[in-house]
């Protein structure tokens, strides 16, 4: 089981995962003895590191695929349970362990989550990592409504990450927020498919692509003309106002400017930074 935990791990957490008859404090002093194991720290608060990750990996690849697929979710219904604190601060061990157990179901919340922490962090190569894979276990489950909500939530998710670590220039960028919209176009989902939307606009506008830009900025106009929300609609006027000012239309330029800077309030705009791509 310590080698399914990871490379390194505490003497809490092992016993906790062990059966109650399971001799553990015996086993991990042979283990420490043969230098397989180095100890680190005194109780309550030890922690035990393989000796080096190839024995680790050893350890775990000599257990069978539905062993180790066990041990993985016995870990994570045990984290649940009585680590509630390290489920909230470190999400990605859940997603991990229940993404090993072969429960993408579970699995892909836990993601999410681990997304969202690193981006607060600005960690974003994390968070990409982190919603990848919570996408890619997406193709596990069975095609409906609820997955594509899933896949939607994600897809946006994605997109401030992967423009902070590769630009908003970048292939990828199309590709998540052209899927975005796919998924809002299908689902009905008209407020998200403003942020999808945006963002093909922000794309095309980095690539000079101006007149594409222009037109994706059009289709945002058409979902919050009739609106009140200054959250929704301040990003639409920025977006033309950029776009316009580059196509030398500056008085028109000027007046979305100032439409959407006559809307901005802190309260309002600063909780959405980190939405926002």
């Amino acid at each position: 089981r310590g080698a399914v935990l990871g490379r390194e791990f505490t003497y809490e957490l092992i016993a906790a995962v062990s059966p109650p008859t399971a001799p553990v404090q015996q086993n991990l002093a042979l283990l420490v003895e043969a230098e397989l194991l180095y100890l680190r720290g005194t109780p309550p608060e030890e922690r035990y590191v393989f000796k080096h990750a190839l024995v680790q990996e050893a350890a775990y690849q000599s257990l069978l695929k539905r062993t180790r697929q066990h041990y993985h979710q016995h870990i994570a219904q045990v984290l649940e349970a009585r680590f509630p604190d390290l489920c909230q601060a470190q999400p990605e061990l859940l997603a991990h362990h229940y993404t090993a157990a072969n429960l993408p179901a579970r699995a892909i919340p836990y993601w999410q989550r681990a997304g969202r922490i690193a981006i607060e962090r600005s960690a974003h190569t994390e968070a990409y990592h982190h919603f990848t894979q919570g996408i890619a276990l997406l193709t596990a489950l069975p095609d409906s409504p609820d997955r594509a909500q899933q896949e939607l939530s994600l897809q946006l998710a994605l997109g401030a990450p992967l423009i902070a670590s590769k630009g908003y220039g970048a292939p990828e960028v199309r590709q998540v927020y052209a899927r975005a919209q796919a998924l809002c176009q299908q689902l009905g989902d008209s407020p998200r498919l403003l942020q999808a939307l945006l963002g093909l606009e922000a794309f095309y506008f980095i690539r000079g692509e101006l007149q594409t830009a222009q037109q994706f900025a059009e289709r945002c106009w058409t979902l919050v003309e009739h609106q009140h929300d200054p959250v929704r609609r301040l990003p639409v006027h920025w977006a033309f106002g950029q776009v316009l000012f580059h196509r030398g239309q500056f008085v028109p330029a000027l007046a979305q400017v100032e439409h959407g800077l006559s809307l901005y309030t802190p309260e309002l705009h600063q909780p959405r930074a980190l939405q926002d791509s």
